[in-house]
Formats: structure tokens, sequence, C-alpha cells
């Protein structure tokens, strides 16, 4: 295929993966919008519908399963919160006129039932109860439930239904900028796997793990890759239909802060009597003032209820002491609780959501989600609060939904001291407005995808500008379309650091090589650049090719332990593969402390409870291409890198060869010198003290013990790595030593995988004379053309991003001005010359 056509296949739409179904085959019962919603999740196979409170989600699942078992066979599966299930009896048998759907514990009870629907909790699948492959379909009720279990079981729940043909997320909250959920959503589908999504759209934090932000440029391409195989449906109108009856009706917000004078007197660690008491900001505070203030909250709940005795309320609260200090104060209140007998609970719930009881008490988590109150009731209060926005929000739409036509008083209590919390309250739930609006834009532009793939289109493709100076050109553009239009045998030396697979993307562009699903759609990629690199380089010259092997966690592979993927192999055989000869390999050796802070996964802890799941850390490689000089005879380059030996003396070559440094003290450095070194200086010494002794083992480790005994071995890098005697070991490779360094006291983008530029200068002194010109097809902030006019080269680079381009030029400027700048000797020969 062409190259333009191959970026084309990289659009990210979901696939279709379903039935279609005659739309005279939907239960008439739906409404047009529900109807249209059913249809596109079963034309799709697997999707996720993150519809709006109240737009009957419940329905929604109970018919797309219904037709898929009647299309598909066998049984279908819907998983739900315990608390839910009297919403999808009712509906099932009252509204759509099915046959009741069992709730099953066990697969045997599953198999022991002839009903084409089965019910049953998250619990009973994570522990193995229900195995989900035995269904045809599958569609998990309010799927943010999951974020209570934490991410292992997020993480479980993939591998549990992978494989399974058609499956349905829903849930009517995905959380304000937690993008993360979606990206989980996305990978349960199985339309993405996590770990590419998130490659994809964020960029990272290469000082610490799970720092994400959505690129900038990505926002968009991010909703319109997410609205192809998730429905966010604010109102029916975003489909085109009429929203009569679907208009939600004023909510009147009212806080009331409590004073905590009223709470017992609070003494400083001297014995002094505090005159106020402190702001509860973190976890541990908040859960103090939850505990200490019970009682004065509870008497305000209770004269709230007293203000309005015909009303009906739902009280939400959190702790067990908050439910009988509610008791106690509102004896007309009637609550639920966990260990409640399952059918009292149920029918406690129903009697409130259908008028029979006044007054409900119960948790966010045992009645926040699926339970649907606004029928009989338009008031809440809240009797306190915490940092759990989506709990709070999905608490909130119980009454604040489609068909409550009453408006909405939510009474939320809390103490002076909550302060703050109260701030991220309300700053969470104005993203979260936000964040509905953005949806039904969304929506609203590209309906269900299908103008996606068109808009998409106009992503590919880079405008192509060219700055050039007296020693550098600098090309903002694709680098295969640009490097196909140079000249044969005209590169003297390429230096540059490739993306390493799909590990990293650089630019939000389909021309971007780190934007593939996989290393094998990577490789299809450099199949198009490789060739150029040979045909442009001259002959006998040097490909120096930057690279670093990828960590695949167990979680993603599930293998349950992190393996490592050998990108540096690949690398050698593409190469090989397109004509160059390999020739050597330098290992430039990285801090396994600082890449554990990064990973996770070479903990200290977790190799004390099992060695055998832990690995080493990952060193960074040159590898080194030819391309076969003209004559072979003798292997020398049609154009040689010779140095004098004034420039290049024999001692200078002894000592890069054989990488290893003489102290020009006295005597060597002992193991009690270093003990009293401080801890800024003693990386760099140690490792000249390792290369200059012999090794011992023992020493190495009675060092880093009796450092760690003083406080002084650090958990953020390693401050003793071993040195190296072996010249294909780069083992005093500055990591800090990057441009990025003048990007960040600049306040501008960094480079989320900086060359060091102690690389760069070795190799472009190794592999060029002065005034070769030296390229980077991945030129990123121009290190490499940078470094090379600063050591009287000539830089050529090419970049897709246009931040990183025009950070770059600014750099090669200032090295060019510097470079070329006249000096006092120039100025006098031109007045003679005069």
């Amino acid at each position: 295929m062409t190259y333009k056509e191959f970026l084309e296949n990289k659009i990210d739409i979901a696939p279709l993966a379903g039935i279609d179904v005659d739309p005279s085959e939907i239960n008439p019962v739906l409404k047009p919008h529900q109807r249209t919603s059913v249809l596109w999740a079963l034309r799709g196979g697997r999707r996720g519908i993150f519809a709006r409170f109240g737009l009957g989600k419940t329905a929604m699942q109970l018919e797309w399963c219904n037709q898929l078992q009647k299309h598909e066979g066998g049984q279908t599966l819907i998983v739900m919160p315990l608390n839910v299930m009297p919403e999808f009896r009712a509906d099932a048998v009252n509204l759509l006129g099915m046959q009741e759907p069992p709730y099953c514990r066990t697969m045997a009870e599953v198999k022991a039932s002839d009903a084409p629907i089965i019910l049953t909790n998250y619990e009973r699948v994570r522990d193995g109860d229900i195995d989900p492959h035995y269904f045809t379909a599958v569609s998990l009720d309010e799927a943010a439930t999951l974020r209570s279990f934490g991410s292992k079981t997020y993480q479980e729940f993939m591998l549990k239904f992978k494989g399974v043909r058609y499956k349905l997320t829903n849930t009517a909250t995905p959380s304000p900028n937690r993008y993360k959920e979606l990206i989980h959503y996305a990978g349960f589908l199985e339309v993405m796997d996590t770990g590419q999504a998130l490659t994809r759209f964020f960029k990272r934090d290469s000082t610490k793990a799970n720092n994400l932000t959505l690129y900038p440029g990505r926002e968009k391409e991010f909703w319109i890759w997410c609205a192809s195989w998730g429905l966010f449906l604010q109102k029916p109108s975003d489909l085109g239909f009429s929203d009569a009856g679907y208009r939600l009706p004023p909510m009147n917000i009212r806080y009331h802060k409590l004073p905590s004078i009223e709470r017992p007197d609070e003494f400083d660690p001297d014995g002094q009597m505090k005159l106020g008491h402190d702001a509860a900001m973190g976890l541990t505070d908040a859960a103090r003032e939850k505990r200490d203030s019970i009682q004065i909250r509870a008497a305000e709940c209770a004269a709230i209820v007293n203000e309005s005795l015909d009303e009906h309320f739902v009280i939400w609260h959190d702790l067990e002491d908050e439910r009988k200090a509610l008791k106690k104060a509102i004896p007309e209140m009637v609550d639920i609780y966990g260990s409640m007998e399952l059918e009292t609970r149920e029918k406690r719930v129903m009697d409130f959501a259908q008028g029979r009881t006044r007054l409900f008490g119960t948790k966010k988590s045992l009645s926040g989600s699926g339970c649907n109150f606004q029928r009989f009731c338009h008031r809440a209060i809240f009797m306190g609060i915490d940092y759990e926005f989506n709990d709070f929000i999905q608490a909130v739409h119980r009454i604040y939904r489609f068909l409550q036509d009453k408006p909405v008083i939510i009474d939320i209590l809390y103490m002076d001291t909550e302060s703050e919390i109260l701030l991220v309250l309300q700053r969470k739930w104005q993203q979260y407005d936000e964040l509905s609006r953005k949806m039904e834009e969304i929506i609203k532009e590209y309906g269900l995808g299908s103008l996606a793939l068109e808009s998409l289109k106009r992503t590919i493709g880079c405008e192509r500008v060219e700055i050039t100076g007296k020693s550098y050109t600098a090309i903002n553009n694709d680098c295969v379309e640009e490097i196909k239009n140079w000249s044969t045998d005209s590169i003297d030396l390429y230096v540059t650091s490739i993306p390493f697979g799909n590990h990293y993307e650089y630019s939000p562009s389909y021309n971007d090589f780190g934007h593939n699903p996989d290393d094998n759609a990577f490789f299809e990629q450099m199949n198009y650049l490789t060739p150029e690199l040979l045909r442009t380089l001259k002959p006998g010259r040097v490909a120096a090719i930057h690279v670093k092997d990828r960590v695949q966690f167990g979680n993603v592979t599930g293998m349950g332990m992190p393996t490592i993927e050998p990108f540096h192999a690949d690398c050698i055989s593409h190469f090989i593969k397109h004509g160059f000869a390999y020739f050597g390999m330098i290992t430039v050796v990285t801090d396994v402390v600082r890449e554990n802070n990064q990973t996770y996964r070479l903990g200290w802890s977790e190799q004390c409870k099992d060695g055998t799941k832990m690995g080493v850390g990952c060193p960074e490689y040159i590898l080194l291409f030819r391309k076969l000089p003209t004559d072979h005879s003798k292997g020398y380059a049609d154009v040689r890198v010779a140095k004098s030996k004034d420039e290049y003396t024999r001692a200078q070559w002894q000592l890069d060869a054989h990488a290893f440094w003489r102290s020009s003290g006295d005597r060597p450095f002992g193991r009690e010198d270093l003990e009293k070194v401080p801890t800024s200086k003693l990386q760099s010494l140690y490792r000249k003290f390792s290369r200059e002794n012999v090794y011992s083992y023992d020493e190495h480790v009675k060092l880093a013990e009796s450092l760690d005994r003083d406080g002084r071995l650090p958990s953020t890098f390693m401050v003793v790595a071993p040195g190296s005697w072996d010249m294909t070991v780069w083992d005093d490779i500055n990591r800090m030593k990057t441009l990025n360094t003048s990007q960040s006291q600049r306040r501008k983008q960094m480079h989320v995988c900086p060359l060091q530029i102690d690389i760069v200068e070795r190799l472009i002194n190794r592999y060029s004379n002065p005034g070769d010109l030296v390229a980077d097809p991945f030129a990123g902030l121009f290190t490499v053309p940078y470094e090379a006019v600063k050591m009287g080269r000539r830089g050529k680079g090419v970049e897709l991003n246009p931040d990183y381009f025009r950070d770059g030029v600014g750099y090669l400027e200032a090295a060019d001005a510097q470079q070329n700048a006249p000096t006092l000797f120039d100025l006098l020969e031109s007045m003679e010359g005069a």
C-alpha cells in the first residue's frame, strides 16, 4: 500500500462486531431514543451506553440481551449491584412483558434455569462463582461500581470477560476527567488495549507512574474515538428526538455549615487548649471530623425533616454510628444496612421508591446506584461530605433525574472545619457539568460515530516548514515524506533515537511513528523510512540508533509478572533486513531505583516476597549499523572518518577503549573514605572508585548497607551504582543532561523521551569528521543537529511535532550564532583586506 494508505489505516474507530436487527423487532414499548440506542449497540456488538440518569438504561440492557438471545441463542447475563435487582425485575415483567429474570449465585443455578436472561452481582463474577464465557452476551450495569473494587478487579474483569463475543457496559457517570476509567471500559470491550490507549492519548510523566495528562492536541480525537464505541447520551434530542417528558426540573442546593465549637475542646501537644478546631483537609482529618460530629449532624437532619412534615426524604449517611444516631433523632425513618437480609432490604427500598415510606435512611454504597426514587421523593439530605464525588453525584441522581416533576432540594451538611473538602466537592461537580456538556457536543457533532472517520482523516499530514542557518537545516515534516526527497549518499552520519515501538507518542498526528497499535505496525511504518536512511547515507558511514526495551506489565499480558519485550533485538533484525550491516551495540546503564519509581516493577518489598518474579533494570542501547562501502576489500568508508595522531592520541584511544580512568590521588579511595563523602557527590565518586579497583560484591553490599543505616541511601536514585570496565557499557551518562533542562527553565513543553547530550557528543566525535553533515530523522528538540553545530559539523533534522520544532530551532539558532560569531582576529583580517 502507499504510505498515505498506511496512515489512513491507523485511524481508530471501534469495529462493528454485532448483528443488524430490523427496527420493527425492537419492543415497541421502548422510547425512540432507547430503540435507536439498542440498535446501535446491537450492531456494534461491543459497546458502552453512558446515558444520563432516567433515560432508561435498564430497559435498554434487557432488550439488548433479549435480541441477542433471540438471534444467537444460549443465555445472556446482566451483572449488577444487588440493590438494583428489583428495578430490573420490575422493568422486565411490568414494562417489557418478559419472563422475570432469576438471580443466580452459581453456574449450577444458571444451568438449572431455562430463563433467557440471568441476573447476578459483581462479587459472584469476581469470586469465580459465575463464568462469563458460558453466556452468549454479557452486560455490566452500573459499570462504575467496578471502581470501588480497586484497579486489581478492573484488570481481573478484563481477563474474565476476554473473548466473550457480545459485551455491553452501562453507567451514567464516567467521572470528571477520570479518563482512565473510559480507557478501562474500552479495554473491557476489547476495542483497544489499555496500554495502547494510554500511549495513544496521554502524555506521561517520566518521573512518576500513572501521572497522566491528556495531550492538549488529542482531546478532540480522544472524544471522537470514545464516541465510536460509547454512546454519551444526555437527552433524547442528542439523537434527534423530542425532549418532551425529559426536561430536568430546577435544583436547589442548600449548604448547612455547622459550627465545630460544639465539639469537645481540643488541646495541642503541650497541653494548651485550642481556641478553635483544625481544618480537616486530609483523609485522616476528614474521618476524625466525621466521627466527632455525628450528634451535631444528626440533630440538624432532624430539624430539616421536621420543617417539612408532608415531604418524603432520602437521608444519605456513610457510617454505622451515623445510622444509629439518625434512628435515635428521627424514629420514623426506615433504614437499611449491609448485614440486613437481602429480601428485607429489597422490600424497604421498593416501599420507599413507591411512596409507601416517607423517610428513608441509607448509605451511598447500598442505594447510591441504580435506585429510582424520583416518583415520590424530591428531597435529599447528605448528612456529611467526603472526597468520593462519584458516590455523591450518583446519590444526587436518585431523585434528580428525568421524569422528576418537582423542583429538587438537596441539603448538604458540613462542619466549619470541612471547608476544604467542600471546595474539592464543588470543583469536581463543576468538572462533571463541563464533561457532560462536552459529551453532548460530541454526540451532536458526530452522531453515533458515522462522521468520525472522515473527521479524523483531517489529522493526517503536515504542512512542511524549513528553517536554515549557516550550519544547520531544520524541517517540520513527516520524516518519511521528507527524506525520500533527499539526495542519495548525502548524509555523513545518522544519530537518532527512534520511537520505542508504540511506547510513546510525540505529536497529535497519525503520521507519528508512536501512533501504532503494536510493534508489528510500528515496523511496518519503519519499512517506509529505513530504506531511505540507507539510500541517503554515504557508503561506509554509520547510523547510530538509540533504543530501549519495553516493559510489559503482567496485568496486561495476563502473566501476572512483568516481562521484557526485546525491542532492541527486533530493531537489529529490521535494519539488517533493509541492507544495513550491524557491527556492534553500546550499552548505556540506567538507574534501577529511578526506573522503579517510574514503573513500580522492581520493588524491594516484592523482591522479599518472591525473588523469582523480579528481573533487572532496563538499560538503553546504541545499535551501530553501517552502509557497506563501495570497496569491500578493506572495509574503509568511501569518505573515511580519519583522525590525526595529534587530534586523537593513542593514550586517549586506550582510555576510551578500556573505559576506565585512573585517579590522580596518592592512593585509591577505600570504602571507609566513601562513607564520609556527602551523598550529593557520592554517586560519581563511587563509579570512579568501582572502575579503578578490583570489584568486591561483598564490599559493595556492606557500603550500601552502611549508607542505609545512616539514612543516606536515597529512594529516588541509585547512589552507589557499579562502574564498568567494558567499553561497550557507558555507565557515566548524565541522565539529567538533556535539552529538557533548558525547556524546563524556559517553561516550555518537555520532551517525553529526551536523548542525553553525552551520548550524542560521543557518537558525533567517534563517527564523523569536522564539517560533516549529521542528521536525525526524529529530531525532537534537535539535540543531534544542535550538538553537531557546536562540534563544528553541520546539522540536519526532521521533526513532526510543531512545538518541538519551534523550540529546537531556537537552540539551533543560538548554537549557530555562537559557532559562527566573528572573533577579534576575523575583524582585524577584514580591516586589513579593506
